[in-house]
């Protein structure tokens, strides 16, 4: 039989067939897929095949193989640095929620997450939620950050879980799709998810007033069908993203505005740091690329860690010299 991974939570798998059956399912031997050394084997989207053995008055299902993925959202596993964790696989879009200060997004984060995405040749929406709650100067800097991902191309939308303001554009952007959301913990994906689909009534906290820091509400990504043909992914807060196996060559190719004024560096193998006539550095201090996004770069190019930097950050000329 084969069918589709609808929920992992590291033992057991929920796979629903293609009968449309549900069955709970395990792992027989082990799997390793292109040499990825991961802390799980199978992920949420993994399209499998198994067989059906009794157990009481019970039938588990036993996966036997892992059918190839179209694509997959990676990143180092926080607890074994050596090691990757595969968040979810076989995904048409990702929507990546983003708040200004409960909790904060940082554009570290944004950018490593776009980075990863890109890699996969995965499309990412950025969402901005709890517009309702922002005053005037927070407002600005949604607008801010808006300009810099809309002119590189990427796609971005202000929402409203609690006040149902554009929940009626994401469903018609996840029509027929398979689309996966993210973010840190607290930024109300299960809220915007009960939102889009009442019926689901996914468990949600408030945010924790001592670290302004969102409670874990989902501990285990999952996949729900949904009433309009789709699919959504919800997965755990991520508090930080650790981009994986991308040559340093490469990396730049993962930067729309980087990649579209690769061809007019002085060498092709430009990496945009100390090159000269190097069309990128040129573009940055003319403030045609974002300062924050290059700092991004440099940061994932050095393999340091993910630092948080808030988003103000990026009008303190005093970083850019």
């Amino acid at each position: 039989m084969t069918g589709i991974v609808y929920k992992s939570t590291g033992s057991w798998y929920q796979v629903k067939s293609d009968e449309g059956e549900f069955y709970q399912c395990r792992i027989k031997g082990k799997f390793r897929i292109k040499d990825i050394k991961s802390t799980n084997p199978i992920a949420v989207g993994d399209k499998v095949v198994f067989d059906l053995e009794k157990k009481g008055d019970e039938e588990i299902g036993v996966i036997k193989k892992i059918l190839d993925r179209d694509n997959f959202i990676v990143r180092k596993s926080v607890n074994l640095s050596k090691q990757t964790h595969i968040i979810a696989s076989n995904i048409d879009q990702v929507f990546l929620l983003i708040t200004i200060n409960n909790p904060p997004t940082f554009t570290t984060f944004i950018d490593r997450f776009l980075v990863s995405a890109r890699a996969y040749r995965i499309d990412t929406i950025l969402v901005f939620n709890k517009i309702d709650s922002y005053e005037i100067e927070e407002r600005a800097e949604i607008l801010y950050l808006k300009d810099i991902y809309e002119a590189i191309g990427y796609r971005c939308i202000e929402v409203s879980a609690t006040q149902n303001i554009n929940i009626d554009k994401i469903k018609e952007m996840m029509t027929g799709k398979t689309s996966m959301f993210v973010g840190h913990s607290g930024v109300g994906k299960s809220t915007l998810v009960n939102a889009i689909e009442p019926s689901l009534n996914l468990k949600t906290k408030e945010i924790s007033d001592q670290h302004n820091q969102g409670k874990h509400t989902t501990t285990f990504a999952e996949m729900f069908d949904l009433s309009f043909d789709a699919k959504i992914i919800d997965t755990p807060g991520i508090k930080g993203f650790g981009v994986v196996d991308i040559d340093k060559y490469e990396l730049g190719d993962y930067f729309p505005e980087f990649f579209a004024l690769k061809e007019h560096c002085k060498f092709n193998n430009c990496i945009h740091t100390k090159e000269p006539q190097c069309a990128v550095k040129e573009a940055l201090e003319d403030d045609k690329i974002s300062w924050s996004r290059y700092k991004s770069y440099l940061q994932i190019l050095s393999g340091d860690e993910e630092k948080e930097h808030f988003r103000t950050d990026i009008w303190n000329e005093e970083d850019n010299e």
